[in-house]
């Protein structure tokens, strides 16, 4: 029978396979993009990922020898606002303008953020121990704000992509 521990550290693990593929999925984007704006938001992108690891790492290290403990730590806001800012989204736009590769990639980089935002409000759901949930539905929220500046650059280009593929009505 799998003890609670077990379960945290499997969760914990999960989570850290999960940066792992959006870190290769983001960075295999950034080295293909020829468009500078499409560039930097797949290479911020992949960065957060590298702290994600990196942070998700010291959480499990610390949990095997501090248990609940080490989710009560300092938690800070995600990076993500310059991904939301105005003028970056409007180059972004004009830079992947009628872009399937970058379309594609953003829905598939939504897919990811969901996944992971899926898995760690699943893990809160279960989770028994207050901090431990707690640390969890940060994680998620975390994940969200990847989602959310990806889903308002998605629709964008969304609209910019039927346009050019003769779909506009307009």
């Amino acid at each position: 029978m799998t003890g609670a521990r077990d379960v945290i550290l499997d969760i914990l693990k999960k989570a850290y396979q999960i940066e792992v593929e959006g870190y290769a999925f983001y960075s295999m984007v950034a080295d293909r993009a020829d468009k500078p704006a499409v560039q930097e938001l797949f290479e911020k992108l992949a960065q957060d990922e590298v702290e994600h690891k990196a942070y998700l790492r010291e959480i499990s290290k610390n949990y095997r020898t501090s248990g609940a403990a080490a989710f009560a730590i300092s938690r800070r806001e995600p990076g993500v606002t310059a991904l939301r800012d105005k003028i970056f989204t409007r180059q972004f736009r004009q830079q992947a303008e009628g872009a399937s590769f970058e379309f594609s990639a953003l829905s598939i980089g939504m897919q990811l953020e969901s996944r992971a935002i899926s898995h760690f409000t699943q893990a809160a759901r279960n989770a028994n121990e207050a901090e431990v949930k707690s640390f969890y539905e940060f994680l998620a929220d975390w994940e969200k704000t990847h989602l959310d500046a990806l889903k308002d650059l998605y629709d964008g280009v969304r609209e910019d992509f039927w346009s050019e593929g003769g779909f506009s009505p307009f």
